[in-house]
């Protein structure tokens, strides 16, 4: 009987338990409900226009010569005279003489020449005088047919003499001419292989020469590089004037920097078997860059050619990219959403996008490592591409 009471006891206390607990929870205060506030991501934003851009290509290449001759002599003999502008570096101008061989025996042949002609002209002086003469006693029939025709032949090898002596003469006056070596234009003296008083021969390489107006750089272009140039494919020739692209050189030399102005006037003729590269050849008027010394020979410089007009793009840096061909783009809610665009090119730190942007539209340009497609952000407008 008592462990009945025990139990009795024990499950009204229980009970008494429970309904204090229920009554405590019904009786407790509510409490106040709040709702978080979404937070915000400050941004830089960048508004973007379409424009009109005009697209460059870049490369790089070594100076050559745009004329390059070797100088020869065209007569035997010995150096007689040097000009001391023929010395490797040596500038000289157009018809300068740059060399001269002894010409004594060249006048001699001249004077031996003007003689053989004297008396070739008065040995035909004097068959023409036969013939004359003969033609009149013909007339009156006091010789015969033949006497004539033996006179008129005698005539027509004095006049065949006559020819020959006047061409020899020329031929020695033309040697007489080349024992003097001039400049076939302005230049410079890239090598010389002859002293004084040496004995030079006919066909003999005495200097390397090359043009100094104008110069010239090779340029290896890939071929997705000529789709912003234009150039016609298998062009023969050079490009006219108005349609060559221009092209600016520029290189750091002894600590400065310098620029030159040129044009495209052409590109070579075969396409690289292995690397697919064309080579294009621009050319440089030292006469049109003032300000500048002229592009020296052999000097490495770097290229950027102007190529076609490219209408309607938009040029964003290339820290608004994402996942190779998306922008994120600010809406007027500034919230931030994942575009899909379509780039025409990189340039630089640039990219341009060809479609996938309207003007106005504002894009970001800050490296954010979470992005959530629709989060809201605080857009800080920058003031240009940085």
């Amino acid at each position: 009987m008592p462990n009945a009471i025990k139990g009795i006891m024990t499950i009204a206390v229980l009970f008494f338990a429970v309904i204090v607990a229920y009554g405590l929870v019904k009786t407790a205060p509510t409490p106040e409900q709040f709702t978080p506030e979404e937070t915000t991501t400050s941004i830089r934003v960048l508004e973007v226009n379409r424009e009109k851009v005009r697209l460059t290509v870049s490369s790089q290449g070594s100076v050559m010569p745009y004329k390059e001759s070797e100088l020869i002599p065209e007569v035997n003999g010995r150096v007689s005279w040097m000009s001391p502008n023929l010395l490797p570096g040596g500038y000289f101008a157009k018809d300068e003489v740059l060399l001269r061989i002894d010409n004594r025996d060249y006048r001699s042949k001249v004077a031996r020449s003007r003689a053989g002609l004297n008396r070739a002209l008065a040995e035909e002086e004097l068959a023409r005088f036969e013939l004359g003469r003969m033609e009149e006693l013909v007339k009156k029939k006091l010789t015969s047919q033949s006497s004539l025709e033996t006179v008129l032949r005698n005539h027509r090898i004095a006049d065949a003499v006559v020819q020959d002596s006047k061409i020899a003469l020329e031929e020695a006056a033309r040697d007489l001419q080349r024992t003097e070596i001039k400049a076939p234009y302005d230049g410079l003296v890239r090598s010389e292989k002859v002293d004084l008083g040496q004995y030079v021969s006919r066909g003999m390489v005495i200097a390397s020469i090359y043009a100094a107006q104008y110069a010239e750089v090779r340029l290896p272009l890939a071929d997705k590089q000529l789709a912003y140039l234009d150039l016609p494919l298998g062009h023969r020739g050079e490009l006219a004037d108005e349609v060559a692209p221009e092209v600016l050189l520029f290189t750091q030399y002894g600590g400065k920097h310098y620029e030159w102005l040129g044009k495209l006037v052409r590109t070579e003729a075969e396409i690289d078997s292995k690397s697919r590269m064309v080579t294009a050849v621009v050319r440089v008027n030292n006469n049109n860059n003032v300000d500048q010394p002229d592009l020296p020979i052999g000097l490495f410089v770097n290229a950027k050619i102007n190529g076609r007009w490219a209408e309607g793009v938009v040029t964003v840096p290339r820290a608004a990219l994402r996942n190779q061909s998306k922008v994120l783009v600010v809406d007027k809610d500034n919230r931030i959403h994942y575009r899909d665009v379509k780039i025409l090119r990189f340039e630089n730190d640039n990219v341009i996008v060809s479609d996938g942007l309207e003007s106005g539209e504002v894009v970001n340009i800050s490296p954010l490592q979470t992005i959530v497609e629709g989060m809201r952000v605080k857009p800080i407008l920058q003031s240009g591409s940085s």
